[in-house]
């Protein structure tokens, strides 16, 4: 930026989305910028565990962040993918991180796969994925292949408490410059002219003889990190456009004047809904789930290291294992299940005692008709919601902030800006919804939830993907996918979506030919699992938090 006053940037919320927003701004803007972010400690925290997809090392590795002691202070274990237990009839499948099989002859994988399905000559899909043979071995590693050169590196995410990781965020950004501010908001000032937020004013209440308040303690989730109410601020008056800094008997109220807003209110939308007024768009039609249910259960036995979704009358239940606990939770469609149903399913499903009361969550799954709006851009739950069912929350929320840096501002923002931002918003979030789609209308269960996922139309997009693979066994990945062609193979197979064809090249090797080649990738994907260490006792070695975790 010119030299003169910096350009101030106001994050509105918490949370992870908050937290990862303003540790990343602070970062990458250097001087020039001012950061701020406003969080009220009145509002307690949900403070849920969270999986995440590989891409999350890039955002840590982008701030500098040592992964052994980001995975000690966060209480984390690894994930090597998600495991899906009966979304078919008595059916389970991994969606493994990673390449599964190697692509030959310029023709991808999955037509020699089925060309071997055709010869009698190939093993299950899974059988070709490094990571589902570490995962189910309960192994894991770092860095290059240790047997074979043509294997890849195995690629991993994390499980870890959301909670722990906004308060290690919080350290890093505050130590970098930026300013927190504790208070409520309960005004946002607008400019009369252009509709612009000016400024967001705050209340905090406080008392000298008691202490401040005491967060929630965190109960583990698969998503709704940025719903937590550490994320909200919200607005108890409006109207008012002049004012500093007051105090009344224990009230103090003060002014935080910005350029830019970065709404993470979670749920609520402050700025972009409640403010501005940008509208949702509703998607329950199609993901109709809208409630769930978390509970923390003591440290699982079965360490493993991979977030398990297991399929049930009206949803699913996750299960995701830390060093500490197993966050475990109950997703379902209130239509179909009662809350009191899904309490007695959820408790009655878990490999350990329960250390807490389930607690409730509510959601409806969309997104905002924009992600930008005058000079206020939504991260997190602000700008929309997503199935929890393929660990896309901590993603978005790290897209998003990409996308700031990226068409950021300066003191005029452009249209254009805005409408580039929203476009690959957009269709970001369109090709997550229809990889989820595609869970729930691939399934041959008989209740009435899972009959009505089956018949509802889909969206045209997803159709055409769909026929496509049936038909000639092609994936196409298209703009704005997040999912590469090898995650939408896993699923499709794994929930017995068939294809009829595939390339014609793959048919140019013999048949013995093809059954030494898949052969070969299957013996060198176990070879590879079975020298990995255990994954408690490669956390034990490596990263283990101050309680070490037990063998």
């Amino acid at each position: 930026m010119a030299s003169g006053e910096p350009y101030r940037i106001v994050v509105a919320g918490g949370g992870t989305a908050g937290w990862m927003t303003a540790a990343a701004l602070v970062r990458f803007l250097g001087p020039g910028f001012a950061v701020t972010l406003v969080e009220s400690e009145e509002i307690g925290t949900v403070g849920v565990g969270e999986a995440t997809i590989p891409q999350i090392r890039l955002f840590n590795a982008g701030l500098g962040i040592d992964e052994d002691a980001f995975v000690a202070a966060t209480q984390a274990s690894f994930k090597l993918g998600i495991e899906f237990v009966g979304w078919t009839k008595g059916g389970r499948y991994m969606h493994a991180f990673g390449d599964v099989g190697r692509d030959q002859g310029g023709v991808a994988f999955q037509h020699s796969w089925l060309r071997g399905l055709d010869e009698g000559v190939a093993q299950p899909l899974a059988a070709y994925s490094l990571n589902n043979a570490a995962a189910r071995a309960n192994r894991m590693q770092r860095g290059p292949a240790r047997t074979a050169a043509m294997l890849p590196e195995m690629p991993y995410a994390f499980h870890f408490d959301a909670g722990l990781y906004a308060r290690f965020l919080r350290h890093y950004a505050e130590a970098r410059g930026v300013t927190r501010h504790e208070g409520r908001i309960v005004e946002v000032l607008r400019d009369g002219e252009s509709g612009d937020v000016t400024a967001l004013r705050l209340e905090r209440r406080y008392s000298a003889s008691s202490p401040p308040p005491v967060r929630a303690e965190p109960v583990e989730a698969p998503f709704f990190t940025s719903a937590s109410p550490a994320e909200s601020c919200p607005s108890t008056s409006s109207g008012r456009t002049e004012g500093g800094a007051s105090t009344q008997g224990d009230t103090d109220t003060t002014k935080i004047p910005g350029d830019l807003f970065i709404d993470c209110t979670g749920f609520r939308a402050l700025l972009i809904g409640e403010t501005l007024g940008v509208g949702f768009e509703d998607w329950s039609h199609w993901l109709p789930c809208d409630r769930a249910l978390a509970v923390p259960s003591a440290r699982a036995t079965d360490f493993t290291p991979y977030t398990r979704a297991t399929a049930h009358a009206a949803g699913w239940q996750w299960r995701i294992p830390l060093q500490h606990r197993t966050g475990n939770g109950i997703v379902y469609a209130g239509a179909h299940l009662s809350d009191d149903e899904a309490t007695a399913h959820l408790l009655a499903n878990l490999d350990e005692p329960a250390l807490d009361e389930p607690r409730a969550l509510r959601f409806t799954a969309g997104k905002r008709r924009a992600f930008w709006r005058a000079n206020v851009i939504a991260v997190g739950l602000a700008s929309g919601f997503l199935e929890p069912l393929e660990s896309t929350s901590i993603h978005m929320i790290q897209s998003a902030v990409e996308r700031v840096l990226k068409l950021l501002p300066g003191r005029r923002i452009a249209e254009a800006q805005r409408a580039e931002y929203n476009r690959q918003a957009d269709r970001e979030m369109d090709r997550i919804r229809d990889f989820l789609i595609l869970h729930y209308w691939a399934n041959d269960r008989d209740a009435p939830f899972w009959r009505a996922r089956r018949e509802t139309p889909l969206p045209e997009g997803l159709a055409h993907k769909i026929a496509l693979w049936r038909a000639a066994g092609q994936i196409v990945r298209e703009e704005g996918d997040l999912f590469s062609e090898v995650a939408w193979l896993q699923v499709l197979a794994g929930q017995g979506v068939a294809a009829e064809g595939h390339h014609p090249l793959a048919d140019r090797p013999g048949r013995a030919e093809i059954a030494e080649y898949l052969d070969l990738l299957g013996k060198l994907a176990a070879r590879e699992a079975a020298q990995m260490p255990d994954h408690a006792a490669f956390i034990r070695q490596n990263c283990a938090a101050r309680e070490e975790i037990a063998a």
